[in-house]
């Protein structure tokens, strides 16, 4: 099917109780011959109108009122204080920081791109998911307690302490440009997806700059307090939303039994061969790498660890934060598989998600799935934009002017968190011309984060690297990674899958920091430096559980979520 014939009447879904009394207004987000997507409404071609009706649109205002309130209360009652506006001056408990960490990653761009994604290739995207569960495992068991010690405010910080201020420069740069091109972007352009079928007037960089200032009112005012308490609160209806789309779905569609036995064969295994385009089974060390940068060193996730009144407090939020995951697979993924029933032709797998939140839900329902979409986009808006304003804040306007007041600090967060939504709106438009969102949001990650990994782990277990190791190795490996993916992704001169490039990246960086690091010492004191965690740490922490009850003891709640997660894994195998 080209994708022209899209525009077809008998190609288009209908609309349930849609009135097309406009048939200039055609939903045409499709990828044509040149992978370019248009967000653009075509006007004049045959088509179908989506409509909102006007119970819908009362449940969007008052979750978008109730949100905005929300966030503004907790605005006004904070000081103006850094360590308040950035971390919450360190009191979160772990409610908060669970709902907020599972809210802010699974934003708009999560929910568009794994429907789409099952719809085009199958659940082997649930790897993302589940290999997540393992990751937070990993930070609550070896990170967690070291950051929290550490009393820093960015993760970039680390760095400095564990080698020099270049790699602590280099990696907050990165940090910055990645959450405001991938990240912040990433969502404002999936919100204009979805939202610009219901406002087809509207150009999408209105609509992102109008999601974009909702949002960054409360993260203005309020800071990271306002933005965790209205995360807790969206992942709420994230999950009310997701859970209704996925029922409705599979209802229409004849049922679970349906559903599975309607799939190509291969679409229902979670671990899939090395042929595979979306995740083969080579390419899961890729998707651990990808998870442990986002979830451990990506700063506007990674800021509510910081946050975290307790080592306990934050190793009880992660562990909800992965309980939280591993439903993804039902509430997510499943529609994905639900939409090839019911609609096997559609041209562009991004398209699954609106597709079905317009046509297969009713009145009422429709809006608080739209609710949820809205939430995941509005908390993934406000942490990424109070995230880079840590960033620049504190990485790079304390240490250049560090005769700054607390007050004047605090007023460069606020100027820093307008700047990038300014940005980011300018931004989001490009994305249109990547032939797929979860493609654009996971390939750049994995051609750039892998030098940044080594350093980290490297400081992590090791301690042994040097100053001028670490320089050549962020150098050498960004290097190399720009030269891969020109050779991969542009020029087509290698063939290999992206997820195989982390981990053949990482091995290349360590391999430099080590090498290096041993010809470069100049002293015992270059030996040992700063390191997150240590074998002593683990036997103290030991000693310290025994004492705890099993419903608070960390590592029993990450064994049974192991436990669980090889289960679904066995299952869909």
């Amino acid at each position: 099917m080209r994708a022209d014939n899209l525009t077809d009447p008998k190609q288009v879904p209908k609309v349930l109780g849609a009135t097309a009394t406009k048939p200039e207004v055609a939903v045409n987000m499709v990828q044509n011959g040149s992978h370019e997507t248009t967000l653009n409404a075509t006007v004049g071609e045959p088509g179908v109108e989506w409509v909102i009706e006007n119970v819908d649109l009362v449940v969007v205002v008052v979750y978008l009122v109730g949100a905005l309130a929300l966030g503004l209360w907790y605005g006004w009652r904070r000081r103006a204080d850094p360590l308040e506006y950035f971390l919450a001056g360190r009191e979160s408990s772990w409610p908060l920081v669970g709902l907020s960490i599972y809210a802010s990653n699974i934003s708009s761009t999560s929910l568009v791109g794994l429907a789409g994604n099952a719809y085009a290739y199958g659940i082997a995207v649930y790897s993302y998911e589940w290999m997540a569960v393992v990751v937070l495992v990993m930070i609550a068991a070896v990170m967690l307690p070291g950051l929290v010690r550490a009393k820093i405010y960015t993760l970039p910080e680390l760095l400095h302490h564990m080698y020099c201020p270049a790699a602590r420069y280099y990696f907050s740069a990165l940090n910055i440009f990645i959450n405001v091109i991938l990240q912040t972007a990433g969502s404002l352009y999936a919100g204009a997806l979805l939202l610009q079928v219901l406002l087809p007037g509207w150009a999408p960089w209105h609509i992102m700059a109008a999601l974009a200032v909702m949002a960054g009112l409360y993260t203005v005012l309020g800071g990271l307090t306002a933005v965790m308490v209205t995360d807790a609160v969206q992942a709420l209806i994230l999950g009310a939303g997701s859970i209704a789309m996925t029922v409705s779905a599979v209802q229409k569609a004849g049922g679970w039994s349906a559903v599975l036995a309607a799939q190509p064969p291969g679409y229902v295994s979670i671990i899939r061969p090395l042929d595979d385009p979306s995740v083969p089974w080579l390419g899961l060390p890729g998707v651990f790498l990808l998870g442990f940068y986002f979830f451990a060193t990506n700063q506007f996730m990674a800021q509510r660890l910081l946050s975290v009144k307790s080592v306990e407090h934050g190793q009880w939020g992660v562990m909800l934060a992965a309980a939280l995951k591993l439903p993804g697979l039902f509430i997510m993924v499943l529609p994905g598989l639900a939409a090839r029933v019911l609609y096997p032709e559609l041209e562009k797998p991004d398209m699954v998600y609106p597709t079905l939140l317009f046509d297969m839900l009713p009145p009422g329902m429709r809006g608080l799935v739209l609710s949820g979409f809205l939430a995941a986009l509005m908390s993934m808006l406000d942490s990424t934009m109070n995230g880079v304003a840590t960033l620049v804040t504190m990485d790079f306007v304390r240490l250049a002017r560090p005769s700054m007041s607390q007050k004047q600090l605090f007023l460069v967060g606020q100027g820093v968190t307008v700047a990038v939504m300014v940005l980011a709106v300018g931004w989001a438009p490009q994305i249109q011309y990547f032939s797929s969102l979860y493609q654009y949001l996971q390939k750049i990650l994995a051609y750039t984060v892998s030098p940044v990994l080594a350093l980290y782990m490297a400081g992590v277990f090791w301690g042994g690297g040097t100053p001028c190791a670490s320089i050549v190795t962020l150098v050498t490996g960004t290097l190399v990674g720009v030269a891969v993916f020109l050779a991969n992704e542009v020029f087509d001169v290698i063939h290999l899958h992206f997820l195989y490039m982390p981990p053949l990246l990482l091995v290349l960086s360590a391999l430099v920091l080590i090498t290096v690091s041993l010809l470069s010492r100049n002293s015992e004191a270059d030996c040992e430096r700063f390191r997150l965690w240590s074998f002593q740490d683990f036997q103290k922490e030991t000693e310290a559980l025994r004492d705890r009850p099993l419903w608070q003891n960390y590592r029993v709640h990450s064994l049974f979520l192991l436990i669980v997660t090889a289960t679904i894994i066995g299952i869909f195998w």
